[in-house]
C-alpha cells in the first residue's frame, strides 16, 4: 500500500546511493568537437589574411581548436556542480578569452582585444545568469 514511498529515486541502484560515474552522450563530445573545429578554422582563417596557407597557420588552428574544445568539454562536464553565478561566470570567461584571442589575431591593439573580449564575455555572463536563474535545476 505504501510502496511508492520506498521506491528508489532516479539515479540510484536500489541501496539509495548515487553513482559518481557519468555517462557521456554523443552531444557531450560532438558539441565541443564542433565548436573546436569551427574555432580552429576561424583562427587559421584570420591568421591567413588572404595569403597562402602555411604550416604555422595550420598549427595555430589545430592547437587553438583542440584547446578550445577541451575547455568546452571540461566546462560542459562540470557545469552542473557549480552554483549558477559561478557557472554563468565560467561561460562568460571562456567566451571572453575566445573572443579576445580571435580579436588579437587581427593585429589590432591589446586594448581593443581586451575590451571586445570583456564586452562579449559580460553579455554572455548576463544571458547565462538569466537563463540559469529562471530555470533552476
Amino acid at each position: 500500500m505504501a510502496t511508492h514511498a520506498a521506491m528508489p529515486s532516479r539515479g540510484s541502484h536500489g541501496s539509495g546511493t548515487r553513482t559518481t560515474a557519468r555517462h557521456h552522450g554523443p552531444l557531450a563530445w560532438a558539441v565541443p568537437l564542433a565548436l573546436g573545429v569551427i574555432f580552429g578554422f576561424y583562427a587559421a582563417f584570420i591568421e591567413r589574411d588572404g595569403g597562402p596557407v602555411t604550416g604555422g597557420q595550420v598549427v595555430l588552428g589545430l592547437v587553438s581548436g583542440v584547446v578550445f574544445a577541451a575547455l568546452c568539454f571540461v566546462l560542459g562536464r562540470y557545469r552542473h556542480e557549480l552554483p549558477r553565478e559561478l557557472r554563468a561566470a565560467a561561460f562568460g570567461a571562456l567566451t571572453a578569452c575566445a573572443i579576445g584571442f580571435l580579436t588579437s589575431l587581427t593585429n589590432t591593439s591589446v586594448l581593443r582585444s581586451a575590451v571586445m573580449g570583456a564586452l562579449v564575455g559580460a553579455g554572455v555572463f548576463c544571458v547565462a545568469f538569466y537563463v540559469y536563474y529562471t530555470r533552476e535545476d
